[in-house]
């Protein structure tokens, strides 16, 4: 067998089980009305929580920046890509976590998935075991494969669990891995639970904050805010594509362990800088992010949350017959828990018929028999927006109960 057809057996069989994925071209921007292979849509699937991605404010900035900086840095940060742009960004973000990270400093990586590399596989080394969340992003899971540590996982949100494994380590040095915000769920992880365990067994607690940044918090500060957390063992991950709508990432933790990033992150090191440019509208986007828009849109947030979860819990209670389910989400990530591969991928087809886009969410990105939709709202979707996804679920689930 040659390796095209070793190939297309190998796609044969991912199509045979309803897990075959295809890209969709956008023909315009981020926004919960989006163009998409020539068609309008009003989309449920972005991770833009505060509709930052298309605010005016921030493509001027970012434009601005262009005209200063030019398009990209040239270099890693250690040989010439660290621009006073990159520096700003960095000082904001280490003044946004002083509260809750004592002598706090940021670093900053081109995305998520580069951070969480860094973090894990530079703080993982062969004295180390690293815990590991059941549901960790796949960022989390390669970086703890790439470390020279031990892995060990526990079991979703069990603090009990956790307890019982690290008082059973031997290891000169603990690190406990966890999203904060999960992102298939929606739901938050015991994160107050987990720092005790911290500083009972002195351990470092690695938090990704990916989908709490921008979105949790009075200020938007994220999830540390959120549960008033505070210790020189939080080590944050954060992601600036999604609430804060542009690019990049970063590392917020106590100096030294930033220092030493600075000596031994590989994907920090032998990578180029992100375009400061996109620094320079970051600066922008942290204002609105702190300031009144980022208030109004976080408070919309929960109004639309409320509005979305109630009205899915009536539908679930009108047709139960179909199996449907909620998860425990107390954010903008509100699933609906379908069950089979192929039914999701028929329900996400009928939304689509209707003009609306929620993407069906398979194997193995959640476990097998629960494929979702993975409903994510935005701070600028309207009261109307929900309703309508709402109808359109109502008049596909009474098709399916009509069909069965």
């Amino acid at each position: 067998m040659s390796l095209l057809e070793h190939l297309n057996a190998k796609l044969d069989a991912i199509s045979a089980q309803s897990l075959k994925r295809s890209l969709r071209r956008a023909d315009t921007g981020t926004a919960p009305r989006q163009t998409i292979n020539g068609r309008e849509l009003l989309m449920f699937c972005s991770n833009d929580y505060l509709g930052l991605a298309a605010e005016p404010a921030i493509a001027e900035a970012l434009a601005e920046g262009a005209r200063r900086w030019g398009g990209g840095s040239g270099a890693s940060p250690l040989v010439s890509g660290h621009s006073a742009a990159h520096e700003a960004v960095a000082d904001t973000l280490a003044a946004w976590f002083a509260p809750h990270i004592p002598q706090a400093r940021a670093i900053g990586f081109c995305t998520g998935y580069m951070a969480n590399l860094a973090v894990v596989t530079a703080l993982g080394d062969e004295h180390t075991e690293i815990f590991s969340e059941q549901l960790n992003h796949a960022s989390l899971i390669d970086a703890a494969r790439l470390a020279r540590a031990r892995i060990t996982r526990y079991a979703h949100a069990d603090v009990t669990g956790l307890r019982t494994l690290l008082a059973a380590s031997t290891a000169k040095i603990k690190l406990i891995v966890t999203d904060a915000v999960f992102s298939m769920d929606g739901d938050l992880a015991p994160l107050p639970g987990l720092l005790a365990l911290a500083e009972e067994f002195d351990a470092w607690l690695i938090v990704d904050d990916a989908h709490g940044f921008g979105v949790l918090g009075e200020k938007g500060r994220g999830s540390l805010e959120h549960l008033g957390l505070s210790s020189e063992r939080l080590i944050l991950v954060g992601t600036l594509g999604k609430a804060a709508g542009l690019a990049g990432a970063f590392v917020a933790a106590h100096a030294t362990i930033v220092d030493y990033l600075l000596q031994a992150a590989r994907n920090f090191i032998f990578s180029t800088a992100s375009p400061p440019a996109v620094e320079h509208a970051l600066l922008t986007s942290f204002a609105l992010i702190d300031g009144p828009v980022g208030a109004a849109r976080r408070a919309n947030l929960v109004a639309r949350q409320a509005q979305l979860r109630n009205g899915l819990m009536a539908l679930i209670n009108r047709h139960p017959h179909l199996g449907w389910a909620l998860t425990d989400a107390a954010t903008p990530i509100q699933p609906l828990i379908v069950g089979g591969n192929a039914e999701v991928m028929a329900l996400a087809a009928a939304l689509e018929h209707a003009g609306l886009r929620v993407p069906g969410i398979r194997p193995p990105t959640v476990a097998a028999g629960t494929a979702r939709l993975r409903i994510t709202l935005c701070g600028t979707h309207t009261e109307a927006d929900v309703d309508a996804l709402l109808i359109a679920l109502e008049r596909a689930a009474a098709s399916q109960e009509r069909a069965a």
